[in-house]
């Protein structure tokens, strides 16, 4: 096993057993409602947005295991958005990391709530757990919730929706990526750097920089594998954006073209980390990792 495939394994066995220690109740009226949590949370998942935190706080000399509760905050929303984007409202999938989406595996309704209470959750984690200072708690709420909200994620994927059947141009299309994935994919990163408490503005600026590039990066490599990658593989329903006819880099670019702006982006987010020198080799192989993952 490499350094850092083993460097991999031992964070997502961090923040797995730090999701699993959090998702539990006492109510027995709640149990439905906490096992389509769990499920959609603990069953399977690349935790890239946990990686990230994780790394973004070693590179600036914090104690990884110390950001537990920001990655876990971070990988809460994330879990929500896929419950909610997996509906009949949304995409209407049936699959999701292998396994029946959650609305399939529950019932509708048990989905919207599980959503609904792992996104809350989020914020619960953030502004009660962890060892951090009142103006470090404030700004780590602050940095989520809008990388989760109108002027994120959610803001993307009104975007999304809206350009379903459309031609769009490729300015539009960045746009839209930038804020369905990529500002969550920021906010994992800047949540790491703000968990170590030793951030400077230069070096969270720098750290803007790799986040602003690779979470771009991270959705042209889901494009291509979208047409590449099979069902088996991706845990999802393949050819799936072209069914819906979604916009898509691929569809604007050509393959050969996504790839090249996949690659172009991972070596822009790995120039940009020069500044933290050797703390930063797992960020860097983490940008190498998004754009070679084939699910």
């Amino acid at each position: 096993m490499s350094e850092f495939a083993a460097y991999l394994e031992a964070c997502q066995t961090r923040i797995n057993g730090f999701l699993l220690s959090q998702l539990d109740t006492p109510q027995p009226r709640l149990e439905r409602l906490y096992a389509a949590m769990r499920y959609s949370v603990v069953n399977g998942g690349k935790r890239v947005r946990p990686l990230l935190c994780y790394a973004s706080c070693e590179a600036l000399g914090g104690d990884p295991a110390a950001a537990n509760p920001a990655a876990g905050a971070v990988e809460l929303v994330h879990a929500y958005s896929l419950i909610h984007d997996d509906l009949p409202a949304m995409d209407d999938d049936d699959l999701r990391r292998g396994q029946p989406t959650c609305h399939r595996a529950f019932d509708e309704a048990t989905a919207i709530l599980a959503g609904d209470g792992l996104q809350a959750l989020a914020f619960d984690w953030l502004s009660t757990l962890g060892d951090w200072q009142p103006a470090t708690r404030l700004q780590m709420v602050q940095t989520l919730a809008r990388a989760a909200g109108p002027q994120g994620m959610v803001g993307g994927q009104a975007i999304d929706l809206g350009a379903v059947g459309e031609k769009i141009d490729l300015a539009t299309l960045e746009l839209m990526h930038r804020h369905k994935t990529g500002a969550l994919i920021s906010a994992s990163i800047q949540l790491g750097a703000l968990a170590s408490e030793r951030a400077s503005a230069d070096q969270l600026q720098t750290l803007a920089v790799y986040a602003d590039c690779i979470g771009l990066a991270f959705q042209v490599q889901d494009d291509i594998l979208d047409i590449e990658s099979e069902t088996s593989v991706l845990g999802k329903r393949q050819g799936a954006d072209i069914a819906r006819d979604k916009p898509t880099y691929p569809a604007l670019l050509g393959l050969e073209g996504a790839h090249r702006l996949a690659d172009q982006l991972r070596d822009q987010a790995v120039a940009a980390l020069q500044p933290l020198g050797a703390a930063a080799v797992h960020l860097q192989q983490l940008a190498d990792y998004i754009v070679q993952r084939r699910f």
